[in-house]
């Protein structure tokens, strides 16, 4: 089955999404939190950690592994359902393997982001151990963005993750509904969506016919409403 996270900072948001079932967990990022208005990454967070108790990602945003480890650490201990979000490579395109390594020795929940490619997943795997949980994002709605298919890595991802029953591939950068149904297809264990998506797959199930009779009728009270004529 897979999970439904909810890709959002915005802490009243967070509060109405918590209350559904169908979403599982939280995912943030320092661009999501300083749209949210954040000017204290720190206190943000703990605002966001008061509002729910379902798995939350926090990222570091240091460029230099040492400072990603030290900023690791201190994520870890804002709460039992945080993951440290830490990217798999940093702005110079250097695998972040050592940090990786290092957090995950420490049984430190991580959600490894901004992955792209198996090779990138078999890389990760190689530096974490069989216990302790790692989440390994996957932007499949940006591979799609510039004319790549992120099927083929997915599928990959998964068969190298097999024999790790502590590591879970998620879905990430969604851009449509339907993206959901792909990532169950493929059992992924989690999709991380925005609150419109959500609000979308709660709607799922309308027949063709029910979704051609509302098409018309939006053409029709446009065009009233327009006053047009022929």
């Amino acid at each position: 089955m897979t999970k439904i996270f909810c890709d959002i900072a915005d802490i009243k948001l967070i509060k109405k999404f918590d209350k559904k079932s169908i979403v599982r967990g939280f995912t943030t990022n320092p661009s999501l939190i300083r749209k949210a208005g954040a000017k204290d990454y720190k206190a943000y967070c703990h605002k966001i950690l008061k509002s729910t108790n379902k798995p939350v990602s926090f990222e570091v945003f240091a460029d230099d592994a040492n400072k990603m480890i030290l900023q690791g650490l201190k994520i870890s201990k804002w709460g039992r359902n945080v993951y440290v979000k830490v990217p798999v490579t940093n702005s110079k395109g250097n695998f972040m393997g050592s940090v990786i390594k290092e957090l995950n020795n420490k049984k430190i929940k991580l959600n490894i982001t901004a992955v792209y490619s198996s090779k990138q997943t078999k890389q990760i795997l190689k530096k974490i151990n069989k216990k302790t949980k790692v989440i390994i994002s996957i932007f499949a709605g940006r591979m799609g963005d510039v004319g790549k298919d992120p099927i083929p890595e997915f599928k990959n991802s998964l068969k190298f993750a097999k024999n790790f029953k502590n590591v879970e591939i998620l879905w990430a950068s969604t851009r449509e509904p339907y993206n959901f149904l792909q990532s169950k297809k493929l059992s992924c264990h989690i999709i991380t969506v925005p609150p419109l998506i959500i609000e979308k797959i709660e709607k799922f199930g309308k027949s063709f016919k029910m979704l051609t009779t509302e098409t018309v009728k939006g053409f029709l009270a446009d065009s009233k409403k327009s006053r047009f004529k022929i």
